[in-house]
């Protein structure tokens, strides 16, 4: 892990990675969409609205999976001090934010015509609405720690407590009644038809490897923006 530690070696790295996991990930997602989409057959209850999975399933992985990484950098960032730990959380935020919000519309676009009602208060909804929020909270509490040049533990911290969140979304199917039907893929099988599951697969891979691209890329941003903050403040104590 604190093999990545420098910076110049993770900015080797990441110059080659982010193309080619964007690239990658278009590729996979163009596909993958156009074969859902147009070739997949309609479902037997919900019909051509059943297509939205493909975007909606993928979005709500990586509203979840952004913020566990949030988790993961700020419990590296409190324990092992890692340099990018911080960086990486903050890096992530953003296109967090951004698939969760994907995810509630898609879902509340796919809702109209299931369930006769753009949005209901159930465990699910509720829960992936509570995640959005602790997105924008901790993008706003990163974003003023920065400016004031506060201490990032505080909000490493807060990227651990809001990961209590995750297993509720996942679980809350389970634990409450709700319009959402229960998981179709588990560790005993799949209720999902090939024709469905192989192109929702790929189209997860897909937009994983644009979310692992989106990051890589704010990382680097965000590591010019501290490189370039540093030269001046040098410039500064010289004159």
């Amino acid at each position: 892990m604190h093999g990545f530690a420098n910076p110049a070696r993770f900015l080797r790295i990441a110059r080659w990675l982010t193309p080619a996991l964007l690239v990658a990930g278009l590729a996979l997602t163009a596909g993958s969409l156009a074969w859902g989409l147009f070739a997949a057959p309609a479902e037997r209850l919900q019909g051509d609205t059943v297509r939205i999975v493909f975007i909606h399933v993928p979005s709500a992985w990586l509203g979840m999976g952004g913020w566990t990484a949030i988790a993961v950098a700020s419990l590296v960032e409190l324990v092992w001090r890692h340099p990018l730990a911080a960086i990486a959380a903050r890096a992530t935020a953003v296109p967090g934010a951004v698939f969760a919000a994907i995810c509630l519309a898609s879902g509340s676009i796919w809702g109209r015509p299931a369930w006769g009602t753009w949005w209901v208060w159930d465990g699910r909804l509720t829960s992936m609405l509570v995640l959005l929020f602790l997105y924008l909270g901790y993008i706003a509490l990163a974003q003023a720690s920065d400016r004031e040049g506060a201490s990032s533990r505080i909000v490493a911290i807060f990227g651990l407590v809001g990961a209590v969140n995750i297993p509720i979304i996942h679980f809350s199917v389970l634990w409450w009644n709700s319009l959402h039907q229960p998981p179709s893929l588990t560790t005993g099988g799949s209720a999902m038809a090939a024709e469905f599951l192989i192109p929702l697969a790929v189209a997860t891979l897909g937009f994983s490897f644009i979310f692992g691209g989106v990051v890589l890329a704010r990382m680097r941003a965000i590591l010019a923006d501290v490189q370039a903050e540093a030269r001046l403040r040098r410039r500064a104590l010289e004159d």
